[in-house]
């Protein structure tokens, strides 16, 4: 898998690309209006993303009949002055349908468990 990056201002708002050629922006907050995603914030969206499919894949395959999905992704970042990466993430999962409890919630463990 591969990505690329190209700066489009002279600040910190960048595209990247990856193989499905779909653009996501990425900025800093460094001013009032966000040209994208944060990169933290798009680490988070990843760790989601790839869990939401994983238990939709899972669940699927039971036959388990979802109607909605949504998910909450929230971390905790250590305070210093540079780096500040990510202490804790959190997920919670919300699931609509005719679903078993206990298939959602093994489909959500297999997700993290991988």
């Amino acid at each position: 898998m591969k990505v690329t990056l190209k700066r489009l201002n002279d600040s910190y708002h960048f595209e990247a690309l990856g193989a499905s050629e779909v653009p996501v922006h990425i900025d800093n907050k460094t001013s009032d209006v966000s040209l994208g995603a944060s990169p933290m914030e798009l680490l988070l969206m990843g760790v989601g993303g790839c869990s939401a499919i994983d238990v939709i894949s899972i669940l699927k395959k039971q036959r388990q009949e979802i109607t909605s999905y949504r998910m909450e992704v929230e971390g905790d970042r250590r305070e210093e002055k540079q780096a500040k990466p990510f202490e804790k993430i959190r997920v919670t999962i919300y699931l609509e349908g005719e679903i078993t409890a206990a298939k959602a919630l093994r489909a959500a463990e297999l997700s993290f468990e991988k």
